[in-house]
């Protein structure tokens, strides 16, 4: 079957299907996100690309599914998913938690001798920066707390409580994932990482994000954006035009 036949996938989405597109941009969702973060970003691309968004199971259509809560299944899963879009270059891009899940496809895709052409991640501490976090182990009232501090999400959901009580075991899951991953020790992949990352951003310092290097035998750049955890929310064209620029290279 054909790239562009599958679409019947529960786990790829195309906002914004390109009859021959020169290479495509897979984006992977932060804790709590859904494919439909990405939409404005597959509107923004040149006609010339295709964005694939993401959908984590435990979230608007799939609301029913149970939700994968550790990065390594979570790669396991799109990776395969991904198999029937490798005939053009792909690229990854991954948000916060979504960083992390797009390093391990990377690996995995690389293992298969299909690696990716490269790799963007994005508000997220490279895989060597270890530390210890338990937002996944408040109470709900702890967990909202923590995304009214990372204002990421519209301050109408907060308020919402049928909206939050859909979305908060999501939330929860996807925090365990990425508080709970640890990358295989010297993980690295072949292609190149751009890196960016919001200079207010309370849950990542610049220099973690820089230890992304660390991870890539390839080359390596970082692009700083005034902001917090979600300055994509306010910079998403200048993001844009940096991944375009790199895809283009």
């Amino acid at each position: 079957m054909s790239s562009t036949e599958q679409t019947s996938s529960t786990w790829v989405r195309r906002f914004h299907p390109r009859t021959d597109p020169q290479a495509r941009l897979v984006c992977l969702a932060h804790a709590g996100g859904s494919a439909s973060y990405f939409h404005p970003v597959s509107r923004m691309v040149a006609p010339a690309r295709e964005v694939l968004a993401v959908q984590y199971p435990g979230r608007q259509d799939r609301r029913h599914e149970p939700c994968v809560e550790s990065v390594p299944e979570l790669a396991d899963i799109i990776a395969a998913e991904l198999v029937p879009w490798l005939d053009r270059p792909l690229y990854l891009f991954g948000h916060s938690l979504g960083a992390s899940v797009a390093f391990e496809v990377a690996c995995r895709l690389e293992a298969r001798g299909a690696g990716p052409a490269g790799l963007f991640v994005s508000g997220r501490r490279a895989p060597s920066q270890v530390r210890t976090e338990t937002v996944h182990q408040l109470d709900d009232d702890g967990v909202l707390a923590e995304m009214r501090r990372l204002n990421g999400s519209d301050s109408r959901i907060l308020d919402d409580d049928e909206m939050l009580r859909v979305i908060l075991p999501a939330l929860r899951s996807d925090y365990r994932a990425a508080e709970t991953y640890r990358a295989e020790a010297g993980a690295t992949v072949t292609v190149p990482i751009h890196a960016h990352v919001g200079l207010q951003d309370p849950r990542v310092t610049v220099d973690e994000v820089r230890a992304w290097r660390e991870h890539t035998t390839g080359d390596f750049d970082l692009t700083t954006y005034e902001g917090g955890h979600f300055y994509l929310n306010d910079h998403a064209p200048r993001l844009v035009r940096s991944i375009e620029a790199a895809m283009s290279s």
